[in-house]
Formats: C-alpha cells, structure tokens, sequence
C-alpha cells in the first residue's frame, strides 16, 4: 500500500516539476547523430542562412528537419522585426500563404473518408454554381471568345490544378478584375470564400478542364466546398479534424491576440536592401490577419503556422497518416496524394503533381538533390518544405520575404541539408 502512495507522490511530483512540453506528445528532439545526421556538417547550414541576414538579404527565418520522427536540426536566425530588433524564434509565427492548400487538400480527403464524397464527383454537386462553366479561348484578333466548357471540374481537377482557373490572370483577365476577383490575398476581404466563388464560377476560365496545369483558386473553390458538406467555416472544420488531432496549436486563419507579438514581419527585397512592406498591405504587405474582418478563410493561401506545427504534419503524411498513435488518415489515402496524378499534362521537369503536393519522379531533372518520391511545395513569402520518404526526412523552411530577389537560400537550403546525412 505505501509502495503504491509513494509511487502516486512520485507521479504528482513528476507531472508539477517537468515542463508540460516535455510530457505533451509531439515531435521529439534527437541528436543529429541519433538519426543519421552531422552536427558539424549542419552548422553549415546554420552558417549560412545567418549569411544572408549579415548581407542584408534575409530578414530572418526558422528551420526545422526532422528525420526518422525526430527533431534533429531546429534553429531561427535574424529578426522577427527588423526594426525593433526583435529576435526571431524557433515559435514564431508566419503567413504561409501556398502551404495552406497542402492542409485543405487534406481536409477534402478527409470528406472522402467520411463518405461525404468522391474526388471524381463534379464539384457542382456540392457548389451548384460550378455544375456549367465556360472559357475564354484567345482568338486571331487579339482578343476571345467564350465558349462552353467541354466538360464539368471535378474535385481531382482542383486538388490537381487542372481544372483550367488561374488566379484571374488569363485571357479574360479584364472580367475577372472587373468582378474583384485577383490575386490569392482574402484575408481582408469582409465575405464569405464561398460568395466570392460563386462569383468566380460565373467567370471565363483560362483553360477547359483536364487540359493544362493552372495555378489558381482551385484550393479556394475546395475550401468553399468544405465548408457547404460540413456546414461549419474551413476553420472550424480543419481545427476539429486536423489541427486538433495532430496539437498544431499554432496554426490558424487569423492571430489570436495572446500570440501577436510572435507574428513575424513581413519584407520586400529592394534596390536597397530589404524594405518593410506596407501596413496594412495587401498581397506583399502586413495583412489583415490581425485586426481584419476574419470573415474570409482562404484555402489557397490563408492559414498561419510555425516551423513546428507544419513539421508535425509532415510526419504524419510522413507516417502514413497516423502520428502519436492517433490516425488521422488512411495509408491509402496518404498514397494516393503523393503520387503523379497529371499523366501527360506537363508540369515541371521532373516533377509531378500529387492531390496537394508535387511529386518527385526523376531526381536528375531536377539538378539538386533529392529522391524519388519526395513531395512538397511553398509559399508566396519565399517558404518552403518536402518530405522524403526515402530518407525518411521532413523539411520545413519559414520566412517572410516577397518579393525575393537575388538570394538562392532554398537551394542552399537542400544542398545543406543533404551534404549531412552520414548514415
């Protein structure tokens, strides 16, 4: 009996003196060695990125690698804000813009798991204002003609960036700027996503579906989709089933307010260096996420993260869909968002695009190191990330930098990394 109260006493000790980060579940930290990595061979990289801050070129950002599960390399350089002299830190806060559509994606996989739909569905099942759609084909005389589209979009169209929707930059670029509709900033717009593509649905697109790849709105008329089956915003829907489940504590549509001092600032390389871009701003600048309407949950472009929080869903797309024990998606549902699904379509050399994420078929095309099989993608403020399976590797890279000119860090970035595998 007294070996069971000491042995209670002791647990109660344990739970109060440790630091809750070290008892919550999560991604842990390894050596670099414990998981096949050089710790001298990654201070290169270190040195490096702390490089560019030296010569002006980067205002500051976070690192992090993951491999075999583990944390083994997480380390922020420079400023969060130059002008304060605001160190950045490994939990700051960034706008990762084009990453956010790898999360929706998933979102719309998690709908097929539920048996709210099939990614071969025509999105206007669900999105009535889609069910006929035409497109602007350019003419002899220098203008276009809008005819009907040859086929309805389908889900997979989206997810894949085939279903011919750019970003309002195509032939019909003037109807589309007339309607508002331009560029993939929604943060400070005070409507629904879902109003502003039904509005977009009534638009000539740039191409029919299944015949290019065209980067655009796809992921938006997603999020909108989400949020018509589940009857909740794209926030609430992706907090309940992803965020929660894998503890990306984190990662939201709009700064909570106990966290804007971590938020990181956002510059432009200039002829000068770097320059603060606007406040408000919009598209390049400081945005609406603070003190907008928080009305608009964009699909595409809209979620704010730390390196830590999109690490952990790497691993689990990483893991097979499951991390600490919670499954989050099916095996074959990860499988088949990280495989070519364009066929003949073309898209970049040696890369394909999955549901989400491109995809690694031929590591020779690509002139830098990789593997087959690796998927990924960015963000517009110059982040990046991919996971490899092949050497079990999660890579995530935040900063704030649009536009970035002069600087080759993503390259860097992979160069470095690689050059530190020692198993």
């Amino acid at each position: 009996m007294m070996s069971r109260i000491r042995f209670a006493v002791l647990v109660a000790v344990v739970f109060v003196l440790v630091p809750q980060s070290l008892l919550a579940q999560g991604l842990t930290r390894a050596t670099p060695e414990d998981v096949g990595l050089s710790s001298e061979r990654l201070e290169r990289l270190t040195a490096a990125l702390q490089g560019y801050v030296d010569e002006g070129r980067l205002p500051g950002a976070v690192a992090i690698v993951a491999r075999r599960g583990k944390i083994a390399y997480l380390e922020a350089v420079g400023y969060r804000d130059i002008e304060s002299e605001a160190p950045m830190t490994t939990d700051a806060i960034f706008r990762i813009a084009s990453q956010t559509k790898a999360l929706a994606s998933t979102g719309v996989m998690l709908l097929q798991e539920d048996g709210k739909l099939l990614i071969t569905d025509p999105v206007g099942k669900y999105l009535p204002a889609f069910l006929e759609t035409t497109v602007a084909e350019r003419n002899d005389e220098g203008g276009y003609d809008v005819v009907p589209a040859e086929r309805p979009i389908t889900i997979l169209d989206l997810l894949t960036h085939t279903a011919g929707i750019s970003y309002g930059n195509g032939p019909a670029a003037d109807q589309w700027y007339t309607a508002g509709i331009t560029g993939w900033y929604f943060a400070d717009r005070d409507e629904p996503v879902g109003d502003v593509m039904a509005r977009l649905a009534e638009l000539p697109l740039d191409a029919h579906p299944g015949e290019s790849w065209i980067y655009g709105y796809n992921t938006d008329i997603l999020g909108a989709m989400i949020e018509k089956i589940s009857g909740q915003t794209l926030g609430e829907f992706l907090g309940e089933r992803l965020f929660g489940p894998l503890g990306l504590d984190d990662t939201h549509f709009f700064v909570p307010e106990d966290k804007v001092d971590r938020l990181a600032t956002v510059y432009s390389s200039g002829d000068e260096g770097l320059d603060r871009a606007p406040d408000p701003g919009h598209m390049v600048g400081q945005g609406a996420y603070v003190e907008g309407p928080r009305t608009s949950f964009s699909a595409g472009a809209g979620l704010l993260s730390t390196a830590t929080d999109y690490a952990t869903f790497l691993q689990m797309m990483l893991d097979g869909g499951a991390f600490d024990g919670k499954r989050v998606l099916s095996r074959k549902t990860v499988e088949s968002m990280t495989v070519d699904h364009l066929g003949d379509i073309p898209f970049r050399p040696g890369q394909g695009f999955g549901l989400g994420f491109s995809v690694v078929e031929d590591p020779a095309a690509l002139g830098l190191p990789a593997s087959v099989g690796e998927f990924g993608w960015g963000g517009a403020y110059h982040s990046t990330y991919w996971v490899d399976p092949a050497e079990e590797l999660v890579v995530v890279y935040l900063t704030q930098l649009i536009p970035a000119r002069d600087i080759d860090d993503h390259g860097k970035l992979r160069t470095l990394i690689h050059q530190a595998i020692v198993d």
